[in-house]
């Protein structure tokens, strides 16, 4: 039997963490997911294809119901509209998404990307390429990071 981040074994108890993965690669998005389904991770995983989609989903426009909190963000940083880096400055810029928790997980193991990256204060930056086959260790990473980490609180409407 499987278990969802948020239960009595992790420290949001009560509440589920929602992923949001923002990847436009539709391979790289099915790896992820069979990367959390091998761990018998059930958390609900909400993809956008770009960081315009990214930012109305949190964001609940365009008649989309936003993603409720407790949730972290794994980031793409080549995507077609907004890339990553754009949709980490325009986060940051919004105080309702500031304090979102972002890992990037991208194939730039470029400096100029990482420390844009970092000044734009991600939890993590994760190279798909050193990762492994089947993002398992990413995964394993995650789990651990949310048994120890308290998220941001909800936000009173």
């Amino acid at each position: 039997m499987g278990h969802a981040l948020g239960t009595q074994k992790y420290m949001v108890i009560g509440d589920t963490v929602t992923i949001l993965l923002v990847e436009d690669n539709d391979i790289d998005a099915e790896a992820v997911r069979r990367a959390f389904k091998k761990n018998n991770v059930e958390n609900p995983v909400v993809r956008a294809t770009d960081g315009v989609k990214a930012l109305a989903i949190l964001r609940g426009e365009n008649q989309r119901e936003s993603v409720p909190r407790p949730y972290l963000i794994l980031l793409d940083l080549n995507m077609p509209r907004m890339n990553g880096i754009e949709f980490l400055e325009e986060l940051r810029n919004d105080q309702n998404l500031a304090d979102s928790i972002v890992f990037v997980l991208t194939t730039s193991d470029l400096e100029q990307d990482k420390l844009a990256a970092y000044s734009n204060q991600v939890a993590g930056y994760l190279v798909k390429s050193h990762i492994g086959e089947g993002f398992i260790s990413m995964v394993e990473m995650l789990d651990a990071y949310w048994r120890v980490v308290t998220f941001p609180p909800s936000r009173a409407a």
